[in-house]
């Protein structure tokens, strides 16, 4: 081969290099808009089914939506609260007649009060339960411009549950609840300092870490390399939120606490893997429990088994109450 078509072929390598990383930095910066901007990228909507894998099922989303209206059609006092960065927060609380402990109700990425907790809001009214139900910052109506997936939302659990004693006093149990991120959020919370009334966290379906998420969702769900992506991701998510994907985990928050801690998943989460809730459960210091179901998707616990879902919850309850 002469010297012109080593130095073209040279060239054509070096090209297509250029265009596979920059095609790799473009995707990797989309996913990670998709991921922690306020604001979805343009047509992101239809790829919401690739990134979660969760399978359609129109029973199960009907009785979401009918949830959700029954719960937006309730009576609430609206509360806003300011996070320690100066973010303010808006939550809906609802009290109840006789109420034995209060719940503080993270909802899930990208989702709502009131469509993440509208099928069991009723289950904890009849069961003496004060709910303060707060809007994820970066999501509706609370303000940031971005998710952080537990990091910051940890910290602001901790206003949630002082606004809480500062509203009913400090007589009343406190228990942290989430679902999804949610979840996450809480037992990341189970790290901090919070008052001597809080007395357990129930994660449904929560995540290690947002980069365990980000891993999986990309290698298992959208088929991507996440070598180099990783290095990517991790420098946009720093120059939005000055941290690191892997900056905090659930299983180091939980390590750290003695507070009894209830986990929820479902066998067929195609979205958050049933093994970061076993992860979860091996690492707790406190009082563990564990409630595994059979079949259910991401979030589906509740619909697939609400008498077996209830009857832990309740058990909980008579137990650290």
């Amino acid at each position: 081969m002469d010297e012109k078509k080593v130095l073209r072929a040279a060239g054509l390598l070096a090209a297509s290099a250029g265009a596979a990383s920059l095609g790799t930095w473009l995707t990797t910066g989309f996913l990670v808009k998709v991921a922690v901007d306020r604001e979805l990228p343009h047509g992101v909507e239809k790829a919401g089914d690739l990134l979660t894998h969760i399978e359609k099922n129109d029973a199960f989303l009907r009785e979401l939506e009918e949830g959700a209206r029954r719960l937006e059609g309730r009576e609430s006092e609206p509360v806003t609260v300011t996070a320690r960065d100066g973010v303010t927060l808006v939550g809906h609380f609802i009290p109840c007649e006789r109420p034995r402990r209060t719940i503080v109700a993270m909802h899930g990425w990208r989702s709502s009060w009131t469509k993440d907790f509208g099928t069991m809001a009723e289950f904890w009214e009849k069961n003496g339960c004060n709910v303060l139900y707060a809007e994820q910052r970066g999501q509706n109506n609370s303000g940031g411009d971005y998710m952080s997936f537990g990091l910051s939302e940890r910290y602001d659990v901790q206003e949630w549950v002082n606004w809480v004693n500062r509203r009913c006093g400090t007589a009343l149990p406190i228990y942290l609840a989430g679902v999804s991120m949610g979840a996450t959020t809480v037992l990341m919370a189970a790290g901090l300092d919070l008052p001597e009334n809080v007395h357990g966290i129930a994660g449904d379906c929560g995540f290690t870490s947002p980069q365990a998420i980000w891993k999986h969702v990309a290698s298992k769900n959208l088929h991507l390399s996440y070598g180099v992506r990783s290095i990517m991701a991790d420098t946009l998510f720093r120059h939005r939120l000055q941290m690191d994907t892997d900056d905090y985990s659930t299983p180091e928050a939980l390590k750290s606490s003695k507070l009894p801690v209830l986990l929820i998943h479902g066998t067929e989460d195609h979205f958050v893997p049933v093994e970061m809730t076993y992860e979860n459960y091996l690492a707790c210091a406190g009082p563990r429990r564990l409630f595994i179901v059979p079949g259910a998707d991401h979030g589906m616990s509740y619909f697939t088994d609400p008498q077996g879902y209830e009857k832990v919850v309740r058990e909980f309850w008579r137990e650290f109450d």
